[in-house]
């Protein structure tokens, strides 16, 4: 629990003093019992000691202050709100690595199903992009809350050759700056997901991009999508294309993202669901003093109460 009126606490420090001078009273009163020397008189004057009941007023009375001065500092607990405007940028790579069958069908297909999944399963009030990039990198989809155009774009994917990482960065930055008349000044909260199984091998580097999300404050996150054994044949000719891990991990550390592995579709489909579930909420503190303040209310009724049961009195 937080306050946000916190200077306001020093008032707890009166209650020990009421405490105090509580118990004092309660001395005082003993001593001047014990004065009366004819015990028989004092017996027909007080036939019956309240005991332990005379203090339950005081108790509740006390516990009722206690309350009153913490609701007076105004606490305040952590909720998740949904984030307005939130704005997930998925950039895929389309480069010609892709085709490599290591994660049935292929990267690319299985790729594809796990972003179209991803999008359908977003909470309706989000916008949602796509990026397409290989030797450069293209807005495909702008962002909408139209998930069919977002999907229809991914379907419409063709493979290309080299991988410009940076360049995706960049585009999926650019998408989000331009996503409302007033981006400019106040861009919507955004994320950007890229799926990728290689090296940055054109355009801007990986740190330059680094730099650019963190000026932004969009974070990337990274999933790095293939297996170490992994082949395409290009122009009759088999070559390699392993997963490059440590490139998507650095660009994710740097940019504030995170960074997964993704071994085949199944896999890659609960990243995205994690991802999406993480993004649309924001934490913020809200004032419950009108919670103490009812606590506080019902307390000083039963001080009340049940000192007009027991002394036919009010405290």
């Amino acid at each position: 629990m937080t306050f946000l009126s916190p200077e306001r606490l020093w008032l707890l420090t009166l209650l020990p003093l009421i405490i105090g001078a509580y118990v004092l009273l309660q001395m005082r009163r003993r001593n001047y019992a014990v004065r009366f020397t004819n015990l028989a008189l004092l017996s027909r004057v007080a036939p019956r000691r309240p005991g332990w009941r005379r203090h339950v007023a005081a108790g509740l009375f006390l516990a009722m202050l206690l309350i009153l001065m913490i609701g007076f500092a105004r606490p305040a607990t952590s909720v998740k709100v949904p984030r307005d405007r939130a704005t997930i940028i998925v950039a895929v790579d389309v480069s010609l690595s892709m085709m490599a069958k290591d994660v049935p069908p292929d990267r690319f297909q299985a790729a594809k199903d796990a972003a179209k999944k991803f999008i359908r399963d977003l909470p309706a009030r989000f916008n949602v992009g796509v990026v397409a990039f290989a030797g450069s990198a293209n807005l495909v989809a702008s962002p909408t809350t139209d998930r069919q155009s977002a999907i229809a774009s991914i379907d419409q994917l063709v493979l290309a050759k080299r991988t410009a990482i940076g360049e995706a960065v960049f585009t999926s930055l650019q998408a989000v700056r331009s996503f409302d008349a007033q981006a400019s000044q106040d861009p919507p909260p955004a994320h950007i997901v890229l799926l990728s199984d290689g090296d940055n091998t054109t355009g801007r580097s990986v740190p330059e991009a680094i730099d650019a999300s963190r000026a932004a404050q969009v974070p990337v996150s990274t999933i790095a999508f293939g297996t170490p054994y992994g082949t395409v044949d290009i122009e009759g000719e088999t070559t390699s294309v392993s997963v490059n891990k440590e490139t998507l991990r650095g660009l994710a550390q740097g940019a504030g993202g995170k960074a997964y592995e993704a071994a085949d579709g199944s896999e890659l489909s609960e990243v995205y669901d994690s991802i999406g579930t993480s993004l649309g909420f924001k934490t913020e503190h809200r004032d419950v003093a009108a919670r103490f303040t009812g606590i506080a209310l019902l307390l000083a009724l039963a001080a009340g109460g049940t000192s007009l049961f027991w002394f036919a009195r009010l405290p």
